[in-house]
């Protein structure tokens, strides 16, 4: 590609995605929310970490010892929620202790 092409791809990207973050809180500015989109907001963030933890664990061998990490990692982000209840901490401080145990004691 060249740098024209490559300008207006990126500025392409950046305009769709704008538009898709944007739109809604543009489009229910005017009316009331309906019931139904307030209920999606309080349910979908705890399915969407539902099914990324179900994702992240898919092809974990449990018959092994190479799912060890992992359910170390699981424990540890536990602990942590219920000691701080914080999601940002527990998501960064999981990641942190996960990549610690792969890279560092189960080589």
């Amino acid at each position: 590609m060249t740098i024209t092409e490559s300008i207006l791809t990126v500025l392409t990207v950046v305009f769709g995605t704008m538009l898709t973050r944007f739109l809604p809180f543009l489009i229910f500015s005017k009316i009331k929310t309906p019931p139904y989109i307030t209920y999606l907001g309080t349910v979908l963030p705890y399915a969407v970490i539902g099914l990324l933890i179900v994702y992240c664990l898919k092809d974990s061998a449990y018959s092994s010892l190479h799912s060890l990490p992992e359910g170390i990692a699981i424990l540890f982000i536990v602990l942590l929620h219920t000691w701080k209840k914080s999601t940002l901490l527990s998501i960064g401080g999981g990641t942190i202790f996960y990549m610690f145990l792969v890279q560092v004691i189960f080589r």
